[in-house]
């Protein structure tokens, strides 16, 4: 199984803006059937160094991830976050 987890931080981080954000990334979930779990969660610390928000799904195989990056569904999330972000980072990891 692959576990990707990514972490965006917002241009706006007004709490209206990050709740948007978060809805659309939810959106995903029964929308991309490689998608098997779909955890999306705001930062509640707010430090210097936190991200906004949390982005954590799996997917059976890298065939399966490497579906969802060129999924339709995925690819109108990836144009929001594109005008929304300042920066992300991810990793993806076996288990």
């Amino acid at each position: 199984m692959i576990k990707h987890i990514v972490l965006f931080k917002l241009k706006d981080a007004a709490p209206s803006s990050i709740e948007r954000t978060v809805q659309v990334l939810r959106g995903l979930e029964g929308k991309v059937e490689q998608l098997r779990s779909l955890e999306v969660g705001t930062d509640v610390i707010r430090s210097e160094r936190s991200y906004d928000i949390a982005l954590i799904a799996t997917f059976d195989s890298l065939d399966d991830l490497e579906g969802y990056q060129v999924h339709p569904e995925h690819k109108k999330v990836i144009e929001h976050m594109s005008e929304v972000r300042e920066s992300q980072v991810a990793v993806d990891f076996e288990f």
